[in-house]
């Protein structure tokens, strides 16, 4: 099963703890075994747009998709069996520690 993993900043967090690896072991760890299928960091927010259709028209803004106090930094799409191994590979990704992941799901459409 495919999860999105999103990447998001705790900007609350004062003192971040120690990750268990680093960001370059995490990548070897997930990529380097065929668990993650694709992934990268995000532009800052100030450079993302929003869009939405209402009444027939397009309506373009500045900024992130949803108002939100995290900002998200990045993602990854992992390949994982079940849940509680995607659970772990995000445990161990080091925003973990300094900021927040976030797992969903994916719902393909041919299903």
């Amino acid at each position: 099963m495919r999860y999105l993993m999103l990447v998001l900043t705790d900007p609350e967090l004062e003192t971040p703890e120690e990750p268990p690896v680093s960001i370059e072991q995490w990548v070897d760890e997930v990529y380097g075994t065929d668990r993650a299928v694709e992934g990268d960091r995000l532009r800052p927010a100030s450079e993302a747009k929003t869009i939405r259709r209402r009444r027939r028209e397009v309506i373009v803004s500045d900024g992130p998709f949803a108002e939100a106090y995290e900002l998200i930094g990045g993602f990854d799409v992992l390949e994982c069996d079940t849940l509680d191994e995607a659970v772990e590979l995000a445990s161990r990704h080091p925003m973990a520690t300094a900021g927040v992941i976030q797992l969903h799901p994916a719902w393909p459409l041919d299903l």
